[in-house]
Parts: C-alpha cells; structure tokens; sequence
C-alpha cells in the first residue's frame, strides 16, 4: 500500500514522504480551517441555514481537494475564500432588497449565480479561454482590488469586535469599559499575531479557540456546546440545496427585469475574484514548494477545473465560491510537496462535519444588548486577514498616476462605502477614463471598458451614483 500511495503521488520525484505529506496536509488544514467558522457567521447573517452552510463548505471544500490532490497532484487545498464569502453576502443583500421584487430571500439567487460562476470557470479552465481571461484584468485593478477587500474585512472585523460602532454620521470606537466583547477581540488579535510572527502553525485558528474558552469560561458570553460530536449532519441541507435551485428563478427576473447590468456585473466580478485569487495562490505556493520550472505552473487546467468544480458543488450545496487557498503554503513550509497533502486536508473537511456543534457555538455570535449580536470569537481572524491582503497594495506600479490611482480609489472606497462592487466600480471606471483620456487606450484590455460601461449604465440608470 505504501507503494502504491508513493507511486501514485510521485513521491520519490518530488524528494518527498508519506509523513511530510500527512503533517504538511494537517498543517493546511489547521491554518485554513478558522474559514468554517467565519462561513457561518457571514453566509448566517444573510438567512442561510447554518446546517446547510457547514455541510457545503465541507463537502464542497473536500471534492475540490481531492481533484486537487488526485488529479492535479499539488499540496494545494481549497475551501470557501475570504473576501468572496463576503461578497456574496453583499450580493444576498442587494437582490433580497424589496426594490428587486424577487419575492425570496436574496441568498437563493446569489447561490444560483456561484453555480453559473463555477460552470462558466469550469468551460474557461477546460480550454484555453481561461489564459485570456487570467490576462484580462490589470495587474493595478488586481492588486487594488485585493486591498480593498481586505480593509472592508478587517472593517467588518472591527464592527463584529465592538471595537468600532457604525450607523451615524461616521464610525465611532465604542469604550472598553464594561465592554467584554472588545477585550475578547483584542486579546484574541494579540494570540494570532504574536503566534504568526513566532510561525506558529494554525496562529488563526489557536486565536479562536482561544477566544472560544475565553468567552465561555472567563467573560461568560457564551454558553458550552450540548456536545463535541454530532451525527447529525445532515440537517437544513435540503433547505440549502433546494435554495439554491429555487434561486434561478429570481435569477431570470432580475435578468429579465431592469436589473440585467447588475447582475452581469456580479457575475463578472465573482468570476474575476475566483480566477485571480487561484492563479495568484497557485503561483505562489507553488513557486514556494519549487513546482514551477522556468516559471510555468505544470497541469495549471487540472488545478483549475478543481476550483472550478468546488466552486460549482459549493453553490449547489449552499457556500460561496470555493478556491486554492493560500494558507497550503503552511503546509508546503513543513515538507508538502504532492497532491497527498491536499486528501488529507479534504478528509479533515469531512471529518469536520462531525464538529457542528461547536463550529456553531462559535459562529453564532454573542449578544451584547437586547437584540445585538456581535461576532467578537471570529473578529480577530478577520483584523489578521485583512492585514494580509492588505499586502497585495505594495505591488502596484507607484510610478504611473494611470496605475495607482485606480489601485487606491478600489481599495479606499470598499471600506467607506462597505461595498466591494463599489470599490471595484471605481477602479475599472478610474482605470478605463486614465487610459483612454492621457493616449494609453491600447494599454487598457477591452473586457475593463466593457465591465467600466457597465457599471457607469448601472449607477446613471439605477440612480446609485451616491450608492443609494
């Protein structure tokens, strides 16, 4: 048997061991996993069924790996990425909206555009498509893009704390005093970043646990779970599933309506976020655990297809938009090397089906006051992956007005306005106006004017100029 996993992982090839591949597929998942916590609490706070959330978001996440590990053969795992979760749950905000008139709840059709998302990926990954697409988007809208959507998170992460109150004229900090549940923020914030700097495996997911027994045994916010364990894993999964297909017909009225510049734009925008952050996290770790000769990404289609069928399976499921995760690179620093290290990640996502009862505890929240939960177990993880993405600002041409400036109105407006469309609307309009007005209109691929229109059409004749 040892054989055959050797062999069939290419072990030998890649200098590489059973052992290492199970810790380096143990270590991803210990450094990605804090996502099934965060899942429940962003999807459950636009009315998905928090059983059918962790169903989908484990599920989904271990069929992505194992096409990842067995197919493609990279230490690669997937889950439901930050900053798409997010996304989707603006999308189930905008179209739940009564002015859209799609008589159901907004995360049904949102789900119905992850499946559309994840099968149009799908057909861009199984031909040559996709490498236009991948060209498509500047590298300035990119990077600016992934900052803004980390400040909006690290916003959110400040709100879910109670470290800062939104809802007036400006954000205001709310005191410390007699405010357990920023104490708690700030205390598992402290764990994560001096647990990262010190590279401690798994730094965000020991910060929640933390925070966890904190909040149970010090500060009594929570109360303890009825169990660890639950058989029970299929409950309100039926809801998710039926949903999701129940969406397609609010889908089709939006199209057919007067929301149809909208909805290509949310789709676009999925689409963009879930090719980029998988190319962007493939060359990384790959080129991290040295797979990238001469600087190309061997079987890339196969890696690709994995994120699109995760991605598809999510939504159908009930998750946002499933891809390569970046943390794999924790895994690959311990010695992963091969496709086994991502199984092993897929069957710790199954094994966690059996952890709901904690997951959530964990994910629903504390309440501070009458009727007002906050969130301040997962606040921390959100703070530390915003400061993360964050990152990606510093590769942005800071020499080039037509390049920068796009860059930082994208990642300055999705935190003021807690709104990634608008971020990104500013972006691709400030960026097609720079190239086309200073003589540079070639440098501009032509997918940015056509998405740039679109979002002009969508606030000249929807009347969102001012983000009503």
């Amino acid at each position: 048997m040892t054989n055959g996993i050797e062999s069939l992982f290419c072990l030998r090839q890649r200098e590489s061991t059973i052992w290492r591949e199970v810790l380096g597929g143990l270590t991803t998942f210990l450094a990605l996993s804090y996502i099934l916590f965060v899942q429940v609490a962003v999807l459950g706070s636009v009315g998905v069924p928090v059983g059918g959330i962790i169903f989908a978001t484990c599920v989904a996440s271990a069929a992505a790996c194992f096409i990842m590990g067995f197919w493609a053969n990279y230490p690669i795992a997937l889950a439901p990425g930050m900053g798409e979760n997010f996304y989707f749950a603006m999308i189930a905000g905008v179209m739940g909206a009564a002015a859209w008139g799609l008589e159901m709840p907004g995360w049904k059709p949102a789900l119905a555009l992850v499946m559309l998302v994840g099968a149009v990926f799908f057909l861009l990954s199984w031909t040559g498509i996709r490498r236009h697409v991948i060209d498509a988007m500047p590298p300035a809208l990119r990077y600016g893009v992934a900052a803004g959507i980390g400040l909006l998170i690290a916003t959110v992460g400040l709100d879910f704390g109670n470290l800062i109150q939104f809802g007036g004229p400006a954000p205001q900090p709310v005191p410390l005093g007699g405010n357990p549940a920023a104490w708690l923020t700030l205390i598992g914030l402290l764990v994560i970043f001096v647990l990262t700097a010190l590279r401690v495996p798994g730094a965000v997911l020991v910060g929640i646990v933390v925070n966890g027994l904190l909040a149970m045994f010090a500060f009594g916010l929570i109360g303890r779970p009825g169990a660890v364990f639950s058989h029970e894993i299929f409950t309100g999964v039926g809801t998710t599933i039926s949903g999701g297909f129940e969406g397609f017909a609010g889908l089709a009225r939006a199209i057919t309506g007067k929301h149809l510049a909208e909805v290509i734009v949310f789709a676009v925008v999925l689409l963009f976020m879930d090719v980029f952050d998988t190319i962007g996290t493939l060359v990384g770790v790959l080129g991290e655990a040295k797979l990238t000769p001469d600087g190309r990404l061997p079987d890339v289609r196969r890696a690709l297809v994995a994120d699109a069928v995760g991605t598809t399976l999510g939504g159908a499921l009930g998750t946002s938009t499933v891809t390569s995760y970046v943390e794999s690179a924790a895994g690959v620093a311990m010695g992963a090397r091969t496709g086994l290290a991502a199984v092993v990640a897929g069957v710790l996502m199954l094994l966690a089906l059996f952890f709901r009862p904690i997951i959530e505890v964990v994910g629903q929240g504390v309440q501070i006051a009458p009727g007002v939960f906050k969130q301040p177990l997962i606040a921390p993880a959100l703070i530390f992956v915003g400061a993360l993405m964050l990152r990606a600002i510093r590769r942005v041409d800071w020499d080039d007005v037509t390049e920068y400036v796009p860059a930082f109105l994208a990642a300055l407006l999705m935190p003021l306005t807690m709104s990634i469309s608008h971020g990104i609307a500013a972006g691709f309009i400030a960026y097609a106006l720079g190239k086309l007005l200073t003589g540079r209109a070639k440098q501009c691929p032509a997918v940015v004017y056509v998405v740039a229109a679109l979002f002009v059409a969508r606030y000249v004749l929807s009347g969102w100029l001012l983000g009503a």
